[in-house]
């Protein structure tokens, strides 16, 4: 048939944010509705405020909890960061408990989050030291008298063996969707790289290679006390970085300005996440310019961020709004260019035009589908890699073939970014929505000749 000409639709974006998985706020050791908490301990000693049963999942029960709105706020949450003890997972060598993690997939699905998780080697309390069976086999230090951070085992045997439970986590949950983010532990308390430079290189890489291998169809994110080793993986997998003590003055004004500088571009294709020093009322208690920690985080790319599951001062709702408006991706359609007229079995071309107005690219591979209905519905699923969509404007051209038999008539078009197995992710779109589906216009079938 002769070519139609194209119709060029342009549209409306949404004055706020919306909200959308992977990205945001995460509720922290908990879900989405659960209590927050209240478990503050003031040491005297050293002026400090610390938590001492919310670091390991599953909290205790004589944790303090406290509901939202008593003491400020928390922002509701697609995303529940989970922590677990090596002990609680292999509390016999190579005996592996797999329902506390299939628990937590299930609790996250229920609520509708995805999960991103780290096994811990320890803590620092004495109850959260690695399993008994290693105590067996090498030396293992008990936390220092009047000292906060439990060192790892001097042995690297120790890493080798972490290793092992790694794998055995990656062979039994690689695949299942809820698990969207594995974040890398290294030695020291909660895994986090506390005297870091004590182990061989190679036996560091090792581990991290064991992460590559283990997970597969997973997002991986490694820490900032070692961006080389971020840098070493993303060869294997794409790898991001996480960033704890998010607010203290040396971690925001040294630390993370170094990773970010080491690792310029891994944001690209894996996630940044990073985790309030202490908590977002001890940052109002000790000063700090939440302002600039908001615009600095923007500035190296983050998708999530942990603020404890502690009440945020009410007085900071607006900036909090903010900061979830530009973190992570926030993708809307500015134009669709596409065929006014088609015949069956045509080739169509079409050309959108999308706008990621946050500071992040989507990391999942969400399908970008095409849906006609009619009389009858088609729906086509692109080849569109939504991953590739990083901050800015782009067009996004893709090519769909009419079925031979489809009927003449008028059809209606609208795009959706939503897949069987991935949760629906919302354009910023004013317009016609019909579930997850924007409308985009019409197409006219005609007879053909």
């Amino acid at each position: 048939m002769k070519r139609s000409p194209n119709r060029k639709v342009r549209f409306s974006p949404m004055e706020k944010a919306v909200k959308n998985p992977y990205i945001g706020f995460t509720s922290y050791q908990r879900f989405r509705g659960d209590p927050l908490f209240s478990d503050i301990v003031v040491r005297p000693e050293n002026h400090l405020t610390e938590t001492e049963r919310t670091e390991c999942y599953p909290v205790c029960a004589e944790a303090g909890l406290m509901r939202a709105g008593e003491s400020g706020f928390y922002p509701d949450t697609e995303v529940a960061y989970i922590r677990i003890l090596w002990k609680d997972f292999e509390p016999q060598r190579k005996q592996y408990n797999y329902a506390l993690i299939s628990d937590i997939l299930q609790k996250a699905k229920e609520r509708g989050q995805t999960v991103m998780f780290r096994l811990m080697p320890h803590s620092t309390r004495a109850s959260d030291d690695v399993p008994d069976w290693l105590k067996g086999m090498i030396p293992c230090p008990e936390r220092p008298q009047g000292m906060r951070v439990k060192e790892s085992p001097a042995d690297p045997l120790w890493l080798r063996l972490f290793g092992e439970a790694i794998e055995a986590i990656g062979a039994a949950f690689d695949r299942d969707p809820t698990l969207d983010v594995v974040d890398l532990s290294l030695t020291g308390a909660w895994g986090e790289g506390h005297r870091l430079a004590d182990y061989p290189k190679e036996a560091l890489e090792a581990l991290a290679e064991v992460y590559a291998r283990a997970f597969s169809n997973t997002r991986l994110i490694g820490q900032v006390a070692a961006p080389w080793l971020s840098k070493h993986l993303s060869a294997f997998h794409p790898c991001g970085w996480r960033g704890d003590g998010t607010g203290e003055p040396k971690h925001m004004n040294v630390f993370y300005p170094a990773a970010a500088a080491e690792t310029p571009d891994l944001w690209k294709k894996a996630p940044v996440s990073f985790e309030s020093y202490w908590w977002l009322g001890e940052w109002e208690r000790k000063g700090w310019e939440i302002d600039d920690i908001i615009e600095k985080t923007l500035s190296w790319h983050v998708s999530t961020f942990n603020g404890k599951s502690f009440p945020i001062p009410e007085k900071w709702r607006e900036k909090t709004a903010y900061w979830l408006g530009k973190m992570g991706y926030h993708l809307l359609l500015s134009e669709a260019n596409y065929p006014e007229k088609a015949s069956a079995g045509d080739r169509l071309r079409f050309v959108l035009k999308i706008l990621n107005r946050g500071v992040a690219p989507i990391y999942n591979p969400v399908p970008l589908r095409l849906r006609f209905r009619g009389e009858k519905e088609y729906l086509f699923t692109t080849d569109v890699d939504v991953r590739e969509w990083l901050p800015g404007e782009r067009d996004v051209p893709f090519e769909i073939d009419l079925p031979a038999q489809m009927k003449a008539g008028e059809y209606e078009a609208a795009i959706t970014l939503s897949g069987e197995d991935t949760p629906v992710v919302r354009l910023e779109n004013e317009g016609e929505w019909d579930g997850a589906f924007l409308t985009i216009g019409r197409l006219v079938i005609e007879e053909t000749r």
